[in-house]
């Protein structure tokens, strides 16, 4: 049975992980015939299904204003509580609109009910599914408790309501097993994991031309070596130390490329980057187009780029992150058949690190035989050549989007009853999948908080 899917969050544009890792479920609800539907603040995604709402982002200047007020502050003002709820108000009238506009037999909801970077979306959302008994699908990528930032503040009262709210109609998932453990502790509440995915049964579609225009609009002469460090610019994932890596290899044909833009979290971390890059003589350059979302269905301009025209001609990818929830570079790397320098980050090392990839790691810093062991992957076609095909062998059997099929079937078959069908078609990758992995004993003390 054909369904219509509502994806609801504060954006759906541009590369961030929320974004792309929505797109992917995307597409691979619309392969099986359903029809997505999108609501947002920011939307790359308008042809006729998109439901734009600019009080939904969470830098519209509303939320801004509140989140200036509750955050690094232990108690609210009555004016601010007032604030908070009037935007709710106004939040909740659009996402019954979207309901109804759209027919949504079933929401998705993309880290909105996760991160409190838009309170008043949060309790609107809440509110809707709590009163309408709609069936949701909370997908969870940064909770608030991983946040510094976040621990500190006005609202835990509405944190605890919202970020996740504990309903019955509300199946979570989450996208490592630490978060899926911290999730029962912390709240009681059962949780599937599904990690980042990718569809590797097909070599990703590369226009070659747009690729060399990319190259070549970065200022990269034929003989560069391109280090391309293809994340946001944030402090958390750590492109200090791929400076540091350009820094140590002293080839002046290097150079770094960072992919993502700055300003989610500020821009004081940028512009350090580009005073420690020219300290250690360092050629770093930074993108000013904007990178778009790969499973876009919207028609490019000229002036903008995908992501996949981004990799191809890459020569070495860094990920010193110190800090993920899972990692879309990662996959992108192993996808685009590229050699990867990996910091080994907490769900790196208990999630991905004991599938068996061969990678150049770094254990929260730079050592010579990490410089060296890069240099000479640079140096060696055939080695290379040997870890990437084994890299993409390793993520198709453990990363597909057969395992994403596999599990979601089973959320929908507990939602909507074994005897509903399933909604998307299994395919023959999907034996030996543990479809459904039982979730961690729920500790005494969360059981209570029940």
């Amino acid at each position: 049975m054909a369904r219509n899917i509502g994806f609801v969050s504060t954006r759906f544009a541009g590369t961030d992980g929320v974004s792309l890792e929505a797109s992917k479920w995307g597409e691979v609800f619309a392969a099986n015939g359903h029809a997505c539907y999108w609501f947002a603040g920011k939307l790359e995604k308008q042809n006729g299904t998109g439901h734009l709402c600019p009080e939904a982002f969470f830098q519209h200047p509303d939320n801004c204003c509140i989140n200036d007020r509750i955050f690094g502050y232990k108690r609210r003002t009555p004016q601010v509580t007032e604030e908070i709820h009037n935007l709710r108000g106004r939040l909740k009238t659009a996402l019954y609109a979207f309901i109804e506009r759209f027919d949504i037999s079933l929401l998705v909801a993309q880290n909105v009910l996760t991160i409190p970077m838009h309170v008043p979306l949060g309790l609107a959302l809440t509110e809707v599914i709590a009163e309408t008994g709609i069936p949701a699908i909370a997908h969870h990528h940064d909770f608030y408790w991983e946040r510094l930032r976040f621990s500190i503040n006005a609202v835990n009262d509405y944190i605890r309501t919202a970020f996740p709210p504990n309903l019955p109609d509300i199946h979570h998932v989450v996208i490592n097993s630490e978060a899926r453990e911290q999730l029962a502790l912390r709240a009681g509440i059962t949780s599937t994991v599904i990690p980042n995915v990718l569809d590797f049964k097909a070599e990703p579609t590369v226009d070659r031309e747009r690729a060399a225009a990319f190259k070549r609009s970065l200022g990269l002469a034929a003989d560069d070596i391109m280090i391309l460090q293809p994340t946001r610019i944030v402090q958390r994932k750590g492109i200090e130390h791929a400076i540091e890596l350009v820094r140590e290899l002293d080839d002046p044909r290097c150079k770094l490329v960072i992919s993502h833009e700055a300003g989610d979290e500020g821009f004081e971390y940028a512009d350090w980057l580009r005073d420690y890059a020219h300290e250690k003589a360092v050629d770093l350059r930074i993108l000013t187009t904007q990178i778009s979302d790969p499973w876009s269905l919207e028609e490019r301009q000229e002036a903008t780029y995908s992501l996949w025209d981004v990799y191809p001609f890459a020569d070495f990818i860094t990920y010193p992150s110190l800090y993920e929830g899972f990692g879309n570079a990662f996959l992108e790397a192993i996808y685009f058949r590229k050699p990867i320098l990996v910091n080994r980050y907490a769900t790196f090392v208990r999630d991905i690190e004991p599938l068996g990839f061969d990678l150049v790691v770094m254990d929260g810093y730079l050592t010579r035989n990490t410089v060296s062991e890069v240099r000479t992957l640079m140096d060696s076609p055939a080695r290379r050549e040997q870890m990437v095909a084994h890299n993409y062998e390793v993520a198709s059997r453990h990363y597909s989007y057969s395992l994403l099929i596999c599990r979601l079937n089973a959320i929908f078959a507990d939602i909507f009853g074994p005897d509903s069908g399933e909604l998307l078609k299994p395919t023959g990758e999907c034996s030996g999948l543990t479809a459904f992995p039982a979730s961690p004993a729920i500790h005494p003390a969360a059981a209570a908080m029940r």
